[in-house]
């Protein structure tokens, strides 16, 4: 069996959370997660305004 059980790693995340450097590391978490999703979010604009520039070239190359 492995040496990192399912207890062991159960123990260090209980020790993690009741330290202050297990709040720490879950603030960093969600700065982490808030920054992702708002990078989505701007990508998906940027896409959309994107594939509306190229569609546009194409009109005018197919009309020409």
């Amino acid at each position: 069996m492995h040496p990192l059980g399912a207890g062991v790693i159960i123990e260090f995340l209980r020790n993690l959370s009741r330290s202050v450097a297990g709040a720490t590391a879950i603030e960093y978490g969600l700065i982490l997660a808030l920054i992702c999703v708002a990078s989505l979010g701007a990508l998906g604009a940027l896409a959309d305004t994107t594939i509306g520039m190229w569609n546009g070239i194409a009109e005018n190359v197919l009309a020409h």
